[in-house]
């Protein structure tokens, strides 16, 4: 008898209390790893029970970006995050990308499949070794440098990557999830957390892909186009792909001046307060769409 979500969730939670058993670690290029809930502190664990609750609450694309992008980046701070859910087929994957930073998400998302040496890889390791978190580093020595997906990672400032998933009844892949990491933020706390959290970010993709009719899209639609104005929508786009202010007026011929005043009516006109919200609130107008 399959257990119910809440009770999943209530045995993750029990896991905070209990240390979990160390797992020695391969080779330095692909490592995997099993956290230990003495590495949180107390403010971490508050965090942490935030996201997981907060999780909950995710039911359209636009909640997953807000989500993944503000509360998580927190918790698990990355460059990109890059969502699979597996097709019919054995190793054909849906794949999503959600980021903040200067790129475009698409990107990600066509890179991962098309990749035929790094993600086979990477969701191998996992497998092979019980199901728990892979690290890998994206420096120039890896074997996986020339994969298109790894030179991208390492474009944006990502020299890590932690990899975990979640598995069917018959071991194979339901999903995989790809942080991609600065070095720098990246720490066992970090890779707990990811640990953690994946059941969680499993439940709440796989509701922003259920076919329902939004509430209200019709009402919505009208609404949303007239908040802001033509060159608000496009510096907010802008916004969307991570650029900076400085960014913006080169892109736009204006000045950062007059970009950072755009902005700041942006955020008065959705009522938020800061650039993520803003591009989850114009996400949930249809102002913007991923």
């Amino acid at each position: 008898m399959h257990a119910s979500a809440h009770e999943q969730h209530e045995h993750i939670a029990q896991r905070l209390l209990q240390p979990q058993p160390q797992v020695h670690q391969p080779a330095p290029v692909i490592g995997v790893t099993s956290g230990n809930a003495s590495l949180l502190d107390p403010l971490e664990l508050e965090s942490l029970k935030l996201v997981m609750d907060a999780s909950l609450r995710v039911h359209a694309r636009h909640h997953f970006f807000t989500w993944t992008q503000g509360l998580l980046q927190n918790l698990v701070k990355h460059e990109a995050l890059i969502c699979a859910l597996r097709n019919a087929e054995p190793m054909s994957f849906h794949v999503e990308s959600f980021s903040t930073s200067p790129i475009e998400p698409a990107l990600f998302s066509d890179l991962f499949r098309q990749d035929a040496s790094m993600v086979p890889h990477l969701i191998k390791t996992w497998e092979e070794n019980s199901y728990r978190p892979v690290v890998c580093e994206t420096g120039s020595a890896n074997p996986f440098a020339q994969s298109a997906l790894w030179r991208e990672f390492n474009r944006i400032g990502a020299d890590s990557v932690v990899a975990h998933g979640t598995y069917d009844a018959f071991g194979k892949p339901a999903s995989f999830f790809v942080f991609a990491c600065r070095s720098q933020t990246l720490s066992p706390r970090q890779v707990y957390c990811v640990e953690l959290i994946v059941p969680f970010l499993h439940q709440a993709w796989v509701r922003t892909q259920i076919d329902r009719p939004v509430e209200g899209a019709a009402a919505v639609h009208p609404a949303g186009a007239g908040v802001l104005t033509s060159r608000e929508q496009e510096v907010l786009k802008w916004v969307h792909l991570g650029k900076s202010n400085i960014e913006i007026g080169t892109i736009l011929e204006i000045s950062p001046l007059t970009v950072k005043n755009h902005v700041q009516k942006i955020l008065r006109k959705l009522n938020v307060q800061n650039r993520t919200q803003a591009v989850g609130k114009a996400l949930a107008l249809r102002i913007l769409s991923i």
